[in-house]
């Protein structure tokens, strides 16, 4: 359900094919993995404003396996297709931040989100983007 929810507001569709894209929370061990590989600077945060009726935001902080939790990103497919995402729970702002261009202008519940993505991987959050043109795209720093 809020797959879907999320497909429709992104307009979350196949450029060629039309067909849906699959969506869900942000995977933080998986931005976490993609991190340690390529070695990124800086986040593109983007399409924030796809969230913007949420009361309640989760994001993926953990793995496990029969229960037990992993330490990182499996590297063997067959335990990843048995892998179970442990969330956290963070409120939505349910408020339009589309109109936002800065950091001081998003709700604080959106700026505490940024926050946590940063504190989580340890890795800045350089652009924030809260709608579909140019202007809202948000720099920060």
């Amino acid at each position: 359900e809020i797959g879907d929810l999320l497909q429709a507001r992104g307009r979350e569709f196949g450029v060629t094919t039309g067909r849906r894209r699959r969506c869900g929370w942000l995977d933080l061990i998986l931005v976490r993995y993609a991190h340690m590989v390529n070695g990124f600077s800086a986040i593109a945060l983007t399409k924030l404003d796809i969230l913007d009726t949420l009361p309640e935001i989760k994001v993926g902080v953990a793995y496990k396996v029969d229960g037990q939790p992993l330490p990182s990103f499996p590297a063997n497919m067959d335990v990843l297709t048995r892998v179970s995402v442990d969330y956290k729970t963070l409120p939505g702002w349910c408020c339009s931040t589309e109109t936002a261009r800065s950091f001081e202008e998003l709700p604080p519940q959106a700026q505490n989100y940024i926050g946590f993505i940063e504190d989580f991987l340890q890795v800045p959050v350089k652009w924030v983007g809260v709608g579909k043109s140019r202007e809202s795209m948000i720099k920060l720093f």
